[in-house]
């Protein structure tokens, strides 16, 4: 076990339903695991639930709540997919104004799947190189950002340090960029960049192997936009179906600990 990060912070932030489960898992480990220090973040206290795509999975004890986080405590802003986490996301002013705050500190944002949706309502992507879910294209496209089909992204051209990458196979890639750039920044202040910097002398970007056919981006982003489809409808029906008993999560989340 490496301890690259010792004496981290990093918030995760996720919305009480939605969240994908190994893009909250797996990341949050590797924190821990490098001797961060994770803090799940919510907009309601008690739990999250998280999802194995279409399927609940796991629930999740809330560390912080939005309304009394200050994002000055933390040295980075990990923001996992999920199609309803960030879509709720981006619909809450106090979640947005939280990650746009990161922004405008200069402290590093780690972002995967369908998590752009939050920086994009936040303005947080203009003129940034970012790879994500193909069916986000678009979108990103739209906020004046620049997406590219690799598996992990490094962007330090802009106002802070952007990771990116685009789905659960890449978790490998996207958890060591966030270890390997990610150090404590709150005892000397923000800035441009504040925090980030590879502890071993890495570079700032992984491309990935060859990418995407045209014609296999296109399947993936058809079958993408109608699994988002049936999620909604899914999450519509089953919203507030599940109990919020904070011990049971706690049990039930001990690989989060």
């Amino acid at each position: 076990m490496t301890h690259d990060m010792a004496g981290t912070r990093v918030a995760f932030l996720v919305a009480p339903e939605g969240v994908e489960q190994l893009e909250l898992t797996e990341p949050w480990a590797a924190v821990r695991d490098a001797g961060g220090d994770p803090v799940l973040v919510s907009t309601h206290p008690g739990t999250v639930q998280a999802f194995h795509h279409l399927d609940r999975a796991d629930r999740f004890a809330v560390d912080e709540t939005l309304d009394t986080a200050r994002s000055a405590d933390f040295d980075a802003l990990v923001l996992p997919g999920g199609v309803a986490n960030p879509d709720f996301l981006r619909t809450q002013p106090q979640a947005v104004r939280f990650t746009r705050e990161f922004v405008d500190a200069g402290r590093p944002i780690a972002v995967i799947c369908h998590g752009p949706w939050t920086l994009i309502e936040a303005d947080a992507v203009r003129g940034r190189r970012i790879t994500i879910w193909p069916s986000l294209r678009t979108d990103l496209r739209g906020a004046g950002a620049r997406w590219v089909d690799e598996e992990v992204v490094v962007c330090v051209d802009g106002p802070n340090p952007l990771i990116s990458s685009r789905r659960p196979d890449d978790l490998k890639a996207f958890c060591a960029a966030i270890v390997d750039h990610v150090r404590p920044v709150r005892d000397t202040g923000v800035g441009p960049h504040a925090g980030f910097g590879p502890h071993n002398g890495a570079g700032t970007s992984r491309p990935a192997g060859a990418g995407l056919s045209d014609a296999e981006a296109a399947r993936q982003v058809a079958g993408q936009t109608s699994a988002d489809r049936r999620a909604a409808d899914v999450f519509a029906r089953e919203s507030g179906g599940a109990g919020t008993d904070t011990e049971a999560a706690r049990a039930s989340a001990d690989d989060l600990r």
